[in-house]
Protein backbone atom coordinates (compact mmCIF):
# COMPACT_ATOMS: atom_id res chain seq x y z
CA UNK A 1 0.00 0.00 0.00
CA UNK A 2 1.00 3.62 -0.61
CA UNK A 3 0.14 7.03 0.89
CA UNK A 4 -2.71 8.78 -1.56
CA UNK A 5 -1.58 12.75 -2.11
CA UNK A 6 -2.72 15.74 -3.44
CA UNK A 7 -0.56 15.91 -6.13
CA UNK A 8 -0.76 18.17 -9.21
CA UNK A 9 0.97 17.30 -12.54
CA UNK A 10 2.42 20.34 -14.59
CA UNK A 11 2.10 19.68 -18.25
CA UNK A 12 1.82 21.46 -21.26
CA UNK A 13 3.91 24.87 -21.03
CA UNK A 14 5.56 27.45 -23.83
CA UNK A 15 8.24 25.64 -25.62
CA UNK A 16 7.59 24.00 -28.95
CA UNK A 17 7.00 20.22 -27.62
CA UNK A 18 4.20 21.39 -25.89
CA UNK A 19 1.67 18.77 -27.52
CA UNK A 20 4.01 16.33 -26.32
CA UNK A 21 3.78 17.02 -22.64
CA UNK A 22 0.18 17.58 -22.69
CA UNK A 23 0.02 13.43 -23.84
CA UNK A 24 3.07 13.01 -20.95
CA UNK A 25 1.28 14.69 -18.65
CA UNK A 26 -2.45 13.41 -19.45
CA UNK A 27 -0.84 9.55 -19.43
CA UNK A 28 0.95 10.65 -16.21
CA UNK A 29 -2.47 11.90 -14.54
CA UNK A 30 -4.30 8.95 -15.64
CA UNK A 31 -1.98 6.30 -14.33
CA UNK A 32 -1.96 8.49 -10.88
CA UNK A 33 -5.40 8.93 -10.45
CA UNK A 34 -5.84 4.49 -10.94
CA UNK A 35 -3.59 4.75 -7.63
CA UNK A 36 -6.04 6.36 -5.70
CA UNK A 37 -4.12 9.70 -5.62
CA UNK A 38 -6.00 13.52 -6.46
CA UNK A 39 -4.55 14.52 -9.15
CA UNK A 40 -4.93 18.11 -10.56
CA UNK A 41 -3.58 19.37 -13.84
CA UNK A 42 -1.51 22.32 -14.19
CA UNK A 43 -0.57 23.95 -17.66
CA UNK A 44 1.85 27.11 -16.73
CA UNK A 45 1.70 28.82 -19.97
CA UNK A 46 0.36 31.46 -18.78
CA UNK A 47 1.96 33.09 -15.78
CA UNK A 48 1.64 33.78 -13.27
CA UNK A 49 0.30 30.41 -12.26
CA UNK A 50 -0.74 29.10 -8.98
CA UNK A 51 -0.93 25.65 -7.20
CA UNK A 52 -3.96 24.26 -5.31
CA UNK A 53 -3.34 25.09 -1.96
CA UNK A 54 -3.49 21.36 -0.89
CA UNK A 55 -0.98 20.19 -3.45
CA UNK A 56 1.27 17.79 -1.56
CA UNK A 57 3.43 17.03 -4.22
CA UNK A 58 4.51 18.48 -7.86
CA UNK A 59 4.76 15.81 -10.81
CA UNK A 60 6.58 17.94 -13.64
CA UNK A 61 5.64 16.56 -17.35
CA UNK A 62 6.70 19.38 -19.00
CA UNK A 63 9.49 19.37 -22.05
CA UNK A 64 11.67 21.55 -23.59
CA UNK A 65 11.88 25.27 -22.49
CA UNK A 66 10.65 25.98 -18.90
CA UNK A 67 10.13 22.87 -18.07
CA UNK A 68 13.49 21.13 -18.45
CA UNK A 69 16.01 23.78 -17.87
CA UNK A 70 15.41 24.21 -14.41
CA UNK A 71 13.37 27.33 -14.56
CA UNK A 72 10.09 25.74 -13.15
CA UNK A 73 12.32 24.00 -10.33
CA UNK A 74 13.70 26.99 -9.43
CA UNK A 75 10.36 29.01 -8.93
CA UNK A 76 8.97 25.24 -7.07
CA UNK A 77 12.16 25.96 -5.27
CA UNK A 78 11.49 29.11 -3.89
CA UNK A 79 7.40 27.79 -2.66
CA UNK A 80 8.89 24.72 -0.98
CA UNK A 81 6.84 22.24 -2.72
CA UNK A 82 8.28 19.10 -3.38
CA UNK A 83 8.64 18.21 -7.03
CA UNK A 84 9.39 15.19 -9.39
CA UNK A 85 13.14 14.77 -11.10
CA UNK A 86 16.11 16.57 -11.02
CA UNK A 87 16.86 19.92 -9.54
CA UNK A 88 17.54 23.35 -10.90
CA UNK A 89 21.04 23.41 -11.32
CA UNK A 90 21.12 19.92 -13.04
CA UNK A 91 18.39 20.69 -15.17
CA UNK A 92 19.92 23.58 -16.63
CA UNK A 93 23.49 21.74 -17.04
CA UNK A 94 21.22 19.33 -18.85
CA UNK A 95 19.81 21.45 -20.83
CA UNK A 96 22.39 23.28 -22.08
CA UNK A 97 24.00 20.93 -24.87
CA UNK A 98 28.11 21.95 -24.34
CA UNK A 99 27.45 22.12 -20.40
CA UNK A 100 26.54 18.29 -20.88
CA UNK A 101 29.89 18.18 -23.19
CA UNK A 102 31.52 20.06 -20.52
CA UNK A 103 30.99 17.48 -17.53
CA UNK A 104 30.88 14.39 -19.16
CA UNK A 105 34.72 15.35 -20.52
CA UNK A 106 35.42 16.61 -17.02
CA UNK A 107 34.36 13.05 -15.88
CA UNK A 108 35.83 11.03 -18.13
CA UNK A 109 32.79 10.05 -20.15
CA UNK A 110 33.10 9.84 -23.96
CA UNK A 111 31.14 12.09 -25.82
CA UNK A 112 31.62 13.04 -29.78
CA UNK A 113 34.16 15.57 -31.07
CA UNK A 114 32.28 19.18 -31.19
CA UNK A 115 32.07 22.89 -32.17
CA UNK A 116 30.09 25.93 -31.50
CA UNK A 117 28.65 28.07 -33.72
CA UNK A 118 26.36 30.83 -34.28
CA UNK A 119 24.99 32.93 -37.70
CA UNK A 120 28.25 33.76 -38.28
CA UNK A 121 29.80 30.70 -38.50
CA UNK A 122 31.27 29.23 -41.38
CA UNK A 123 32.12 25.59 -42.16
CA UNK A 124 34.75 25.22 -39.51
CA UNK A 125 38.47 23.91 -40.07
CA UNK A 126 39.53 20.61 -39.87
CA UNK A 127 36.11 18.93 -40.14
CA UNK A 128 34.58 16.56 -42.90
CA UNK A 129 31.03 15.30 -42.73
CA UNK A 130 29.08 13.58 -41.49
CA UNK A 131 27.75 15.90 -38.77
CA UNK A 132 24.93 16.72 -36.82
CA UNK A 133 23.51 20.31 -36.10
CA UNK A 134 21.45 20.95 -32.62
CA UNK A 135 20.00 23.67 -30.89
CA UNK A 136 22.57 24.83 -27.87
CA UNK A 137 19.38 24.58 -25.80
CA UNK A 138 16.44 22.93 -27.21
CA UNK A 139 15.11 19.52 -26.45
CA UNK A 140 13.05 16.06 -28.26
CA UNK A 141 15.24 16.61 -31.64
CA UNK A 142 13.99 20.14 -32.26
CA UNK A 143 15.77 21.88 -34.42
CA UNK A 144 18.72 18.61 -35.48
CA UNK A 145 19.86 18.71 -38.78
CA UNK A 146 22.15 15.92 -40.66
CA UNK A 147 24.63 17.37 -42.51
CA UNK A 148 26.09 14.54 -45.29
CA UNK A 149 27.68 17.13 -47.90
CA UNK A 150 29.31 20.79 -47.19
CA UNK A 151 27.29 22.42 -50.07
CA UNK A 152 24.12 21.39 -47.20
CA UNK A 153 25.98 23.38 -44.43
CA UNK A 154 24.95 26.73 -45.04
CA UNK A 155 20.98 25.69 -45.19
CA UNK A 156 21.18 23.38 -42.40
CA UNK A 157 22.30 25.65 -40.25
CA UNK A 158 19.73 28.26 -40.68
CA UNK A 159 17.01 26.26 -40.34
CA UNK A 160 19.02 25.13 -36.88
CA UNK A 161 19.86 28.46 -35.68
CA UNK A 162 16.17 29.32 -35.78
CA UNK A 163 15.13 27.34 -32.62
CA UNK A 164 18.79 29.12 -30.41
CA UNK A 165 21.20 31.40 -30.94
CA UNK A 166 24.12 29.09 -30.97
CA UNK A 167 24.64 25.39 -32.49
CA UNK A 168 26.68 22.60 -31.72
CA UNK A 169 28.36 20.74 -34.29
CA UNK A 170 29.17 17.57 -33.51
CA UNK A 171 30.92 14.54 -34.81
CA UNK A 172 28.50 11.71 -36.67
CA UNK A 173 29.48 8.79 -35.30
CA UNK A 174 28.36 5.92 -36.96
CA UNK A 175 26.64 2.40 -35.82
CA UNK A 176 23.73 1.59 -33.43
CA UNK A 177 21.54 4.35 -31.68
CA UNK A 178 20.42 3.84 -27.85
CA UNK A 179 18.74 5.21 -25.10
CA UNK A 180 19.20 4.38 -21.39
CA UNK A 181 16.60 5.40 -19.24
CA UNK A 182 18.03 5.62 -15.32
CA UNK A 183 15.92 5.18 -12.30
CA UNK A 184 17.06 5.96 -8.37
CA UNK A 185 20.95 5.99 -9.63
CA UNK A 186 20.27 3.07 -11.61
CA UNK A 187 20.33 2.17 -15.40
CA UNK A 188 17.54 0.33 -16.76
CA UNK A 189 17.70 -1.74 -19.89
CA UNK A 190 19.35 -0.25 -22.52
CA UNK A 191 16.38 0.61 -25.85
CA UNK A 192 17.84 0.42 -29.16
CA UNK A 193 16.07 3.23 -31.82
CA UNK A 194 16.04 2.06 -35.17
CA UNK A 195 14.33 4.81 -37.74
CA UNK A 196 13.35 3.11 -40.73
CA UNK A 197 14.90 5.85 -43.18
CA UNK A 198 16.89 8.73 -42.17
CA UNK A 199 17.98 9.69 -38.90
CA UNK A 200 16.35 9.87 -35.52
CA UNK A 201 14.53 13.47 -35.42
CA UNK A 202 11.46 15.35 -34.65
CA UNK A 203 9.58 13.57 -37.58
CA UNK A 204 10.91 9.77 -36.88
CA UNK A 205 10.46 10.47 -33.01
CA UNK A 206 6.88 11.78 -33.21
CA UNK A 207 5.47 9.65 -35.97
CA UNK A 208 4.12 6.72 -35.29
CA UNK A 209 5.54 4.03 -37.40
CA UNK A 210 8.66 5.81 -38.51
CA UNK A 211 11.25 4.04 -35.83
CA UNK A 212 11.29 0.91 -34.60
CA UNK A 213 12.64 0.41 -30.92
CA UNK A 214 14.74 -3.21 -29.51
CA UNK A 215 14.32 -3.17 -25.70
CA UNK A 216 16.34 -5.04 -24.68
CA UNK A 217 19.10 -3.60 -27.51
CA UNK A 218 20.53 -6.13 -29.73
CA UNK A 219 24.09 -6.17 -27.77
CA UNK A 220 26.65 -8.40 -26.17
CA UNK A 221 25.97 -8.11 -22.87
CA UNK A 222 30.00 -6.51 -22.00
CA UNK A 223 28.60 -4.10 -24.63
CA UNK A 224 25.59 -3.48 -22.71
CA UNK A 225 27.56 -2.81 -19.41
CA UNK A 226 29.79 -0.59 -20.94
CA UNK A 227 26.79 1.56 -22.46
CA UNK A 228 25.18 1.78 -19.41
CA UNK A 229 28.16 2.66 -17.37
CA UNK A 230 28.21 5.35 -20.09
CA UNK A 231 25.17 6.51 -19.50
CA UNK A 232 25.22 6.39 -15.29
CA UNK A 233 28.56 8.27 -15.70
CA UNK A 234 26.88 11.24 -17.74
CA UNK A 235 23.80 11.38 -15.11
CA UNK A 236 26.06 11.62 -12.57
CA UNK A 237 28.08 13.93 -13.96
CA UNK A 238 25.24 16.84 -14.20
CA UNK A 239 24.14 15.81 -10.68
CA UNK A 240 20.68 14.46 -11.81
CA UNK A 241 18.14 12.58 -9.53
CA UNK A 242 15.39 10.53 -9.23
CA UNK A 243 15.20 10.00 -12.92
CA UNK A 244 16.77 10.73 -16.71
CA UNK A 245 17.10 9.05 -20.04
CA UNK A 246 20.67 9.37 -21.76
CA UNK A 247 20.96 9.19 -25.19
CA UNK A 248 24.31 6.73 -26.42
CA UNK A 249 25.74 5.98 -29.93
CA UNK A 250 26.93 2.56 -30.08
CA UNK A 251 30.15 2.02 -32.65
CA UNK A 252 30.50 -0.66 -34.76
CA UNK A 253 33.38 -1.77 -32.62
CA UNK A 254 31.18 -1.74 -29.49
CA UNK A 255 32.24 1.97 -28.14
CA UNK A 256 29.65 3.76 -26.67
CA UNK A 257 29.64 7.64 -26.97
CA UNK A 258 26.74 9.97 -24.84
CA UNK A 259 24.98 12.57 -26.73
CA UNK A 260 22.81 14.29 -24.52
CA UNK A 261 21.08 13.61 -20.82
CA UNK A 262 17.23 14.56 -20.83
CA UNK A 263 16.00 15.06 -17.01
CA UNK A 264 12.28 15.15 -18.15
CA UNK A 265 11.83 12.24 -20.33
CA UNK A 266 8.95 11.45 -22.21
CA UNK A 267 6.19 9.64 -19.98
CA UNK A 268 3.57 8.74 -22.65
CA UNK A 269 2.68 4.78 -22.67
CA UNK A 270 4.66 4.37 -25.52
CA UNK A 271 7.79 6.61 -24.07
CA UNK A 272 11.26 5.39 -24.27
CA UNK A 273 11.38 5.36 -20.44
CA UNK A 274 8.59 3.40 -19.78
CA UNK A 275 8.97 0.73 -22.09
CA UNK A 276 12.88 0.55 -20.27
CA UNK A 277 11.38 0.32 -17.08
CA UNK A 278 8.42 -2.44 -18.35
CA UNK A 279 11.78 -4.66 -19.55
CA UNK A 280 13.16 -4.09 -16.21
CA UNK A 281 9.21 -5.67 -14.51
CA UNK A 282 7.96 -2.65 -13.99
CA UNK A 283 4.78 -1.37 -15.46
CA UNK A 284 3.44 2.09 -16.14
CA UNK A 285 1.80 2.64 -12.83
CA UNK A 286 4.66 1.37 -11.24
CA UNK A 287 6.68 3.62 -12.44
CA UNK A 288 4.72 6.60 -12.19
CA UNK A 289 4.13 5.58 -8.04
CA UNK A 290 8.42 5.04 -8.45
CA UNK A 291 8.86 9.14 -9.39
CA UNK A 292 6.83 10.00 -6.90
CA UNK A 293 7.86 8.17 -3.92
CA UNK A 294 11.36 9.65 -4.62
CA UNK A 295 10.08 13.27 -5.19
CA UNK A 296 8.14 12.58 -1.55
CA UNK A 297 11.26 11.54 0.55
CA UNK A 298 12.38 15.61 -0.37
CA UNK A 299 9.26 17.16 1.46
CA UNK A 300 9.89 19.16 4.30
CA UNK A 301 10.32 17.83 7.58
CA UNK A 302 9.46 14.41 6.39
CA UNK A 303 8.75 12.12 9.86
CA UNK A 304 11.44 10.07 11.21
CA UNK A 305 11.84 6.31 9.87
CA UNK A 306 11.39 3.96 12.04
CA UNK A 307 14.67 2.42 14.35
CA UNK A 308 16.13 5.98 13.40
Amino acid sequence: MHECLNLTVMLGGPSAEREVSLRSGAAVARALRRLGHAVTELDPRERPWRLPPATDLVVLAIHGTYGEDGTVQTELETLGVPYTGCGPEASRVAFDKLLTKQRCLATGVPTPRHVVLDGSSSWPDGWQPPVVLKPLRQGSSVGLEFVDRREDFAPALERSLRHDCEVLLEERIPGMETTVGILDDGALPVVEVVPRAGGYDYTNKYTPGRTDYFCPARLPAATTARVQAAALGAYRAIGARDCARVDVMVTPDHRPYVLEVNTLPGMTELSLLPKAAAAAGLDFESLCQRLVELAWRRRPNPPAQEGR
